[in-house]
């Protein structure tokens, strides 16, 4: 491994190896300092950036910041690195990277056949040296498309997940959440229950519920229970009506396997989701879950910093072709994101390095209780995240997860946003929604008095009397 130095000003900044400069390089984040791997002054951050810049990005292939020899998941990255397709940039620095990016040169066709090209390395390391609109101006002019009973990320359009988390996974309750996101439109790239228990029954029996109202209004649409994978594939061998399988994901194969799982697990889960052959408009199969912290908390950093582990995360969720993945950018809490200032920076930059890798990203835009953050804060990075075409957001009643105890955006952001943006839902959502008179001519909510809202509520009680 290589040291590094610099002479900025009178003083020279010497760097043991090529994560010591991606760790110092890093926009202040509180995980880096409680890891002891973060820049102690904004001068020594500067000094690391002006040296990254500098850095060829074949240099990322070369010196790989976890070996080969210990870790899965950077065997993943370099076993399929794509050759021909990084050949365009291949000659180019880090900064000669920014800088192309940022032209007119490039273009979304471009950035498609990049993508698998590109290590999480490299684009973490891009990242470092943008500033927030930087990586807006670039992660909108990229278009990440998949499918299963919608079709998510098409350009001009937001998606949303509802979110209807309840505290005993009581089907009324349940039922009220999801109905009354129905009828704000929301839920056209998954309706997920992040469960309150891992048992088999209680999953399957939301699994059915979910199931038995999509079939009873012929919804377009996907639901996930947000159980361990190991518990989805029993489901499946059960005869569950399972549409995607849930994991979180982390960016070694450490962290994942605090998580229980390893690479392996991972497309277990995905060849029993196929197996089902439940999608109609396309075969991505997986719903992924990350978070910038989650490697620290579970001691498997490997000293690298924790917005370029998050990166990392993303190439695990490319080599399994997910439906949606997205980080959950400020749960994780003030440990690693101290304020609204690290969890805007971390959720653009999670957005896209995501996006730049190829993944459908979504953004959980959220944050803990006992974080320097409130609800304008989220304001402002649902608005900036909007801006950069972000796939998908996650909405829960009220802003106000009753289960987790965090707060994240409600189902009227989402409308909020569609109205501002002109963003419609996935088309297959959007035409579901004007047939059942919740949209108007004009592709604007329709007044919540409409038939369908009446009718939608009306079906309640059927989900207690069916559990």
């Amino acid at each position: 491994m290589s040291s590094y130095a610099i002479l900025l000003g009178r003083q020279r900044h010497v760097f043991d190896d090529l994560k010591a400069v991606m760790a110092a390089a890093s926009p202040e984040k509180s995980g880096d300092r409680l890891a002891g791997i973060g820049a102690d002054t904004n001068e020594r951050r500067v000094a690391a950036r002006y040296l990254l810049a500098d850095i060829p990005l074949r240099t990322f292939l070369e010196e790989p910041l976890i070996p080969y020899e210990v870790d899965e998941v950077t065997r993943l990255i370099l076993d399929s690195h794509d050759a021909a397709a990084f050949a365009p940039v291949a000659h180019m620095t880090v900064g000669q990277f920014r800088d192309w990016l940022l032209s007119y040169e490039c273009t979304t066709a471009a950035l498609s056949a990049l993508a698998p090209g590109l290590t999480p390395e490299m684009v973490a390391a891009v990242s470092k040296i943008m500033r927030n609109h930087d990586l807006i101006v670039v992660a909108a002019k990229t278009s990440v498309v998949t499918g299963f009973r919608t079709t998510i990320g098409l350009k001009g359009r937001l998606s949303s997940r509802l979110q209807p988390n309840h505290p005993t996974d009581d089907p009324e309750g349940v039922a009220g959440s999801t109905l009354d996101g129905l009828t704000y439109g929301v839920g056209d790239a998954v309706i997920g229950i992040n469960p309150a228990g891992d048992n088999l029954d209680a999953c399957m029996r939301l699994m059915e519920l979910f199931d038995r109202l999509r079939q009873r209004f012929d919804i377009p649409m996907q639901s996930c229970v947000l159980t361990h994978v190991t518990t989805s594939i029993k489901a499946v061998e059960a005869g569950a009506p399972l549409d995607l399988v849930f994991q979180s994901i982390a960016g070694t194969e450490a962290a994942n396997r605090g998580f229980g799982v390893d690479l392996n697990v991972l497309r277990e889960g995905r060849e029993a989701a196929l197996s089902l052959k439940r999608g109609t408009v396309g075969d991505n199969v997986m719903y992924l879950e990350t978070g910038q912290g989650s490697a620290l908390s579970a001691d498997a950093h490997h000293g690298v910093d924790e917005q370029t582990v998050e990166a990392r995360a993303y190439a695990v969720a490319r080599h399994l072709k997910p439906l949606i993945v997205n980080t959950v950018v400020g749960f994780i809490g003030p440990e690693y994101l101290y304020d609204a200032k690290q969890i805007i920076r971390a959720g653009l930059e999670d957005h896209f390095c995501g996006k730049l890798l190829g993944v459908p990203m979504g953004v959980d835009v959220c944050y803990t209780n006992h974080a320097e953050a409130d609800q304008d804060d989220m304001d402002n990075l649902m608005f900036l995240l909007a801006s950069a075409g972000v796939n998908f957001l996650i909405a829960v009643p009220g802003a106000d997860d009753v289960m987790l105890n965090y707060q994240s955006l409600s189902y009227h952001d989402i409308v909020s946003l569609r109205h501002s943006f002109g963003r419609p839902p996935a088309p297959e959502f959007e035409a579901w929604l004007h047939r059942m008179d919740l949209l108007d001519g004009e592709g604007r909510l329709a007044p919540q008095a409409s038939s369908v809202a009446r009718r939608l509520i009306d079906y309640r009680p059927d989900f207690r009397a069916s559990a």
